[in-house]
């Protein structure tokens, strides 16, 4: 088993250079499968869930390696078949991009119902809605979702909810359907957006995308190309979260900062200097943190998936924060952990009211879920003592090399491989 430990208190200072984004690899590595030829994808964030991708299109036939730590080659024409591996499909979320990139290629799909973080349920009615818009049916059995068409057809679907997932995953499935398909009350994510470029970068004609109505002509081929992931925005918005919380000053470089618009507007808001540079952002401490009320919104508003980590900061801020998650039922399972750590949080539904306190202290705590486990670290970081985080594979899932990148902003942390109650190695 392995932890985390982090000696709090030390401030961070410096620049971390940002990974590709988790999400929008987990739908572009899938959609591979749509094109005719080799594709290259760059800036590939190493971290768990990729990797779990990438052993699911291998174990269906697919050629796909690292040539480097950042690039994928992937060829797709060998594909074998399109049942996807269950095991590995339901330890992540993103495997359910599958269906939508077998479904437009193969005109048939077995995938199973999608794992990831516990923190509500994922149902993917709209996924299904949207196929059977295209022609498909489905069937769900043995936990298993198995959907196919004799023929896929462009049509007009609504989404009845701003979903991600099924904005993606029409899409994917519409891309070499009959005709034009209409996504209304599309999801606009900035990864939806990079999925819909690289996409027609590949031959395609996607246009919207970015906006809640997106329109997808279908094509018939797509061709191979050399495409680059967007930096992760959630990945720089933690660091950024991480350098207020130790009073520090840090640089997160190589983004995009229109990404990261709504998370600079509340650091600001909280007394945290923000200067914007072409393609990086600094936050400094300057003296104060003050209390601020957040409400998580599909983007561009307030990102669910930083909802923890700016908790885990507000629970040291001056005064009395409200923080209201509209995206998920049960996204505060983490607060347990803060409290064990002495923040003062009160949870009623999914609205938490957080009262500021002079200071966090050390405690051993868990990574409930992805981000939950960030806020651990962040949390950790600036806590008196020394913090022990277990079950942080949970954190491994969206971060790459989150330990040597702290490290190098100063932080004491380090990452231990403990057997029968005592740490017997150091892993970095």
């Amino acid at each position: 088993m392995d932890k985390l430990l982090i000696n709090g208190g030390k401030r961070l200072e410096g620049k971390v250079r940002i990974s590709g984004a988790k999400n929008a690899a987990l739908a572009i590595i899938p959609a591979v499968l749509l094109c005719d030829d080799v594709c290259r994808i760059e800036n590939v964030p190493n971290i768990t869930d990729v990797n779990a991708m990438i052993h699911i299109l291998h174990d269906m036939g697919v050629n796909i390696h690292w040539i480097n730590r950042s690039t994928l080659i992937i060829d797709p024409r060998s594909l074998s078949t399109y049942v996807a591996p269950d095991e590995l499909a339901r330890q992540m979320r993103g495997s359910y991009y599958l269906l939508g990139a077998l479904l437009g290629r193969c005109h048939h799909a077995v995938v199973s119902m999608p794992g990831g973080c516990n923190f509500g349920v994922r149902p993917i009615d709209l996924h299904l809605k949207g196929f059977a818009a295209l022609g498909a049916s489905h069937t769900v059995e043995g936990g298993m979702v198995n959907v196919s068409a004799a023929k896929l057809v462009g049509s007009s679907i609504y989404l009845d909810v701003v979903s991600v997932g099924a904005t993606i995953n029409i899409m994917l499935a519409a891309v070499k359907a009959d005709g034009m398909t209409v996504i209304e009350n599309a999801a606009k994510e900035p990864h939806i957006v990079d999925l819909a470029n690289f996409l027609n970068s590949m031959g395609a004609d996607i246009r919207g995308a970015g906006t809640d109505v997106i329109k997808v002509y279908g094509v018939k081929h797509m061709h191979g190309v050399t495409y680059p992931i967007i930096p992760d925005q959630i990945e720089a918005g933690t660091y950024m979260v991480a350098g207020a919380a130790t009073h520090g000053d840090v640089t997160v470089t190589s983004v995009i900062p229109k990404h990261l618009e709504s998370i600079m507007a509340k650091l600001e808001e909280m007394g945290l200097e923000i200067t914007e540079y072409d393609e990086a952002v600094r936050v400094r401490y300057t003296g104060k943190l003050e209390k601020c009320n957040i409400k998580t919104m599909p983007h561009p508003g307030f990102p669910t998936d930083m909802q923890p980590q700016i908790t885990a900061l507000l629970s040291i801020a001056n005064g009395t924060s409200i923080v209201n998650e509209s995206v998920w039922d049960n996204r505060f399972r983490y607060v347990e952990e803060l409290k064990r750590m002495g923040a003062q949080i009160s949870v009623n539904g999914r609205l938490a009211v957080v009262e500021g306190v002079d200071h966090l202290t050390a405690a051993p705590v868990k990574a409930t879920d992805l981000r939950a486990g960030a806020a651990m670290i962040i949390a950790a970081l600036s806590a008196e003592g020394t913090t022990e985080i277990e079950q942080i594979r949970n954190i491994e899932r969206g971060y790459e090399n989150i330990v040597e990148k702290l490290q190098e902003l100063g932080a004491d942390i380090r990452r231990v491989t403990v057997k029968d109650g005592a740490a017997e190695q150091e892993a970095v």
